[in-house]
């Protein structure tokens, strides 16, 4: 079983993204606590698969956050599943958790599933358009969706995603204030040592993604930020 309670830094890599091989040996084994393996369009299972075998090779644990059913692939360390918290789209907040059920229940050890509470903050974002996610207007309104993942759902972690730009830290300082219960992770937009180091001190975890495909050199200077 994962886990996560003594995690500060997270690689995120998308399957439908190519990574050579030397690059994921660096990666893999540059300190980061763990491989998170997801992505938001793209994501079949063949790729999927194909990407936690090369993980594989090596110690660290590997999570898929799982996105679409067609990306479910046994044998990951542990399996992220978001609640998109402020989805204006309202299917995307349980119903594809019950499709999943229908499909693999059987299946699931759920011992090895977190749930995370999300909210999307980049409106020009990808899964922000897939998810029609609600703006978030203030700190406090940011602060409440986080009590509402803490108190009313009782998650064990909470996802500030920004993805792809780097987020006000603020908010997210307001978000940490409102989840006092868990594992606030941060992702969006960490692109250098100094943002690395800035987010860590208000989130639990930092998730790093596209500059490891945008700049390596970069990427693994995030985890001595970091730890």
């Amino acid at each position: 079983m994962v886990d996560v309670s003594n995690w500060r830094h997270v690689f995120k890599l998308d399957p439908d993204k190519q990574l050579d091989d030397a690059a994921l040996e660096a990666v893999c084994e540059s300190g980061t606590d763990a491989i998170m393996v997801g992505g938001t369009l793209g994501v079949t299972f063949e790729n999927t698969l194909e990407l936690m075998a090369r993980i594989r090779r090596y110690a660290v644990p590997a999570v898929l956050e799982v996105s679409s059913l067609d990306g479910v692939v046994p044998g990951f360390d542990a399996y992220f599943l978001p609640l998109v918290l402020n989805a204006g789209d309202p299917e995307w907040l349980l119903a594809p958790h019950v499709s999943g059920l229908q499909a693999y229940g059987s299946y699931i050890h759920w011992q090895e599933v977190y749930t995370e509470g999300y909210v999307i903050l980049n409106p020009d974002s990808a899964a922000a358009k897939l998810t029609k996610a609600k703006p978030i207007q203030s700190k406090d309104e940011a602060k409440a969706y986080a009590t509402v993942a803490a108190k009313l759902c009782k998650l064990p972690i909470f996802y500030v995603e920004y993805s792809g730009t780097y987020g006000d830290p603020e908010l997210v300082r307001s978000c940490k204030a409102g989840f006092d219960s868990g594992r606030l992770f941060y992702g969006g937009g960490i692109r250098t040592v100094e943002q690395a180091r800035e987010m860590s001190q208000i989130a639990d975890v930092i998730v790093v993604g596209n500059v490891i495909y945008e700049d390596l050199a970069q990427a693994l200077d995030t985890v001595k930020a970091v730890k």
